[in-house]
């Protein structure tokens, strides 16, 4: 999963390349969506190309006519004449850098800009959510990320294909819903704080019981996700817990050697002949752990 406590969430559908590239500019989106607007292209050539040609070309009017100064043996005005072109060929070639670094911001600021345009509703930035609702994000991602960065996913053992598919489509759908939220809650506060007739608290009521009831129903969501997750870590822990055991299993006739060649009581060890009964009491936590994550998973679809 890409930018995980990411701080622009997108919605999976949008094509990876536009999706990385508007998670990678938060910041160049705030402004955008504070109404700011980049500078567009330029129909004809900027004073600082134009200026930029005017020297070249008064380079090579100077190199060439250094050329006649030589051939003519007049050795001293062809050095000044060559100097003086070789200064105005280095100062062309120290102005184009910093010209060529501003067109690229600014065609990536207008690529920015077109990018939020055209997938507009489709993206959310955490920065417009409001603090109830960016707790919630924060605890969505996290769980999201317990899930996508485990062992036990990785190694497909809770089809790591559906998880790719459905958890961002859980994710944003959160996020959509939280920055729908955040925006009618800033809207009702508004009007609430300057103060109601007792006409309009008949109808504000209403509408203040639909916010809550449907922050009840997003954190419902989270929940079942964080549930999940909390499966996925018990599953997570009984699979790194089964693999140590393994690892020391291997090592046991290492260790029975060394306490038959040192004349050791070997019941001075007891939890060595244990080890194969703790990798099943394991491999089994681990098939109940994984069966418990499944389960959850396909509440969470539901």
């Amino acid at each position: 999963m890409p930018g995980r406590q990411a701080k622009v969430i997108v919605d999976p559908a949008v094509p990876r390349d536009a999706a990385n590239l508007l998670r990678d500019n938060r910041k160049l989106l705030a402004r955008i969506h504070a109404g700011w607007t980049p500078v567009h292209r330029r129909l004809r050539p900027p004073a600082g190309f134009i200026a930029r040609l005017a020297v070249s070309g008064t380079a090579v009017v100077a190199a060439l006519y250094g050329l006649v100064l030589f051939i003519a043996g007049l050795y001293t005005p062809f050095v000044v004449i060559m100097t003086g072109a070789a200064l105005l060929t280095v100062a062309v070639l120290v102005r184009t850098g910093p010209d060529a670094e501003v067109e690229r911001r600014q065609a990536l600021e207008r690529d920015v800009h077109d990018k939020s345009r055209e997938y507009a509703g489709r993206y959310v930035l955490r920065d417009h959510l409001d603090e109830p609702a960016r707790a919630l994000m924060a605890r969505t991602q996290t769980a999201v990320e317990q899930v996508m960065g485990s062992r036990v996913n990785a190694e497909g053992l809770l089809d790591d294909a559906r998880n790719g598919v459905m958890l961002p489509a859980q994710e944003w759908e959160i996020a959509r819903l939280l920055a729908k939220l955040s925006e009618l809650r800033a809207e009702h506060q508004e009007v609430v704080s300057e103060g109601l007739t007792p006409e309009v608290e008949a109808v504000a009521e209403p509408l203040a019981q639909a916010l809550d009831s449907s922050d009840r129903a997003v954190l419902a969501r989270v929940e079942a996700l964080e549930r999940y997750a909390g499966h996925v870590a018990d599953a997570e822990r009984a699979y790194r817990a089964r693999h140590q055991i393994e690892r020391l299993s291997a090592r046991l006739p290492r260790y029975e050697e060394l306490l038959a060649e040192s004349g050791a009581d070997e019941t001075a060890v007891p939890e060595l002949g244990r080890l194969s009964e703790d990798a099943d009491r394991l491999e089994q936590a681990l098939r109940d752990s994984v069966s418990s994550a499944h389960e959850a998973f396909r509440h969470l679809r539901g």
